[in-house]
């Protein structure tokens, strides 16, 4: 397609990785792209466990914070001298952080913590033009969760049903939506969550 990509491995719950991702991050931009700069940070890692909240345990629930929030919360402070300023900041939430299903009370906590940071993001990065927003998917078809929204056809019938638009969600459906998101006619968004799930649970 006549584009330029660079994959390079992180674990965004090991903090102490981020200095040399960063290195390689701004390594590939000068050798690369020929720039010392980024416009747009998607913090989009991220796994999920499914236990109730009496069974959750500790390790279960600092993983998640590690992975969910912590993570997320000092990569992007890292990243900040690379996005340029009038850059965007899109966070990753899940349509769990508004209905509540069993099973998810540390998972969507996690959520819901990441939708207030993202309001203070915006808060505190709006002097620098730095746009910050949280899109929030409702129940989508990929590996997320070991495919099970994807591969049992019980449960993804039943999303279905539960949702305005009749069907279970696909990648494409969020993917459109944060590219949407990226682009220079959506510079007057931010601190905003937006739900993409299609009318799930109304």
């Amino acid at each position: 397609m006549g584009s330029k990509a660079v994959t390079l491995q992180l674990n965004v719950a090991e903090t102490e990785s981020f200095d040399g991702f960063i290195e390689k991050v701004q390594n590939a931009l000068t050798l690369i792209w020929q720039r010392a700069d980024l416009d747009i940070l998607i913090n989009n890692a991220g796994i999920g466990i499914h236990k109730p909240f009496t069974e959750t345990t500790e390790a279960d629930f600092d993983m998640l914070v590690d992975i969910q929030f912590k993570g997320p919360f000092f990569l992007t402070q890292k990243m900040l001298p690379l996005l340029k300023d009038g850059g965007s900041i899109i966070n990753i939430s899940s349509g769990l952080a508004r209905f509540s299903t069993p099973g998810y009370s540390a998972y969507a906590a996690m959520k819901g913590a990441m939708e207030t940071l993202t309001r203070y993001q915006a808060k505190e990065l709006g002097a620098r033009g730095i746009r910050v927003n949280i899109v929030a998917p409702g129940a989508i078809e990929t590996d997320f969760g070991g495919g099970v929204v994807r591969d049992n056809q019980q449960l993804n019938t039943f999303i279905a049903s539960q949702t305005a638009l009749g069907r279970v969600g696909l990648p494409d459906d969020i993917g459109g939506l944060i590219a949407s998101l990226c682009m220079p006619e959506m510079s007057w968004v931010t601190a905003q969550r937006i739900e993409a799930s299609g009318g799930m649970f109304l």
